[in-house]
């Protein structure tokens, strides 16, 4: 039995949804940055990267608002998503999650449920009483 700690170990992989960004078909607008609010994609050379697989979620938030269709979910080994590493990284940049509205009526995730939509060419969120309105007119 050792009496120091291992520093720096590789995380060990899990199989798991993450965000592939094309290189080919990054334009570099850096829309995607936005909507990864737990800092996983960042810019670099011009290109949108995933930095830190730990960071990214796999939740997609960023997918909707890629104007050339260069980011997909794609399941395969990664880091396994790391929800303290996260927020420090928040907390580091001086952001929390990003607070989002409702495009209809205004409400804010504090007071209703939000969920990602697009509409006009636009990443938007709705909330969920306002749904009826999107598939009643």
């Amino acid at each position: 039995m050792s009496d120091f700690m291992v520093i720096n170990e590789q995380p060990q992989t899990v199989r798991r949804q993450i965000v592939r960004i094309d290189e080919e078909l990054c334009n570099g607008c850096g829309a995607c940055v936005a909507p990864c609010a737990e800092g996983a994609i960042v810019m670099v050379d011009g290109k949108a990267k995933v930095v830190r697989e730990e960071l990214c979620d796999g939740a997609g938030f960023c997918i909707g608002v890629c104007p050339t269709g260069a980011l997909t979910i794609e399941v395969r080994e990664a880091a396994p998503f790391d929800e303290e590493a996260a927020e420090a990284e928040m907390e580091n940049r001086g952001k929390v999650y990003i607070q989002q509205t409702c495009h209809l009526c205004g409400a804010g995730e504090d007071s209703r449920v939000l969920l990602p939509c697009r509409t006009a060419g636009a990443s938007q969120w709705v909330c969920t009483r306002c749904i009826p309105r999107l598939i009643h007119g």
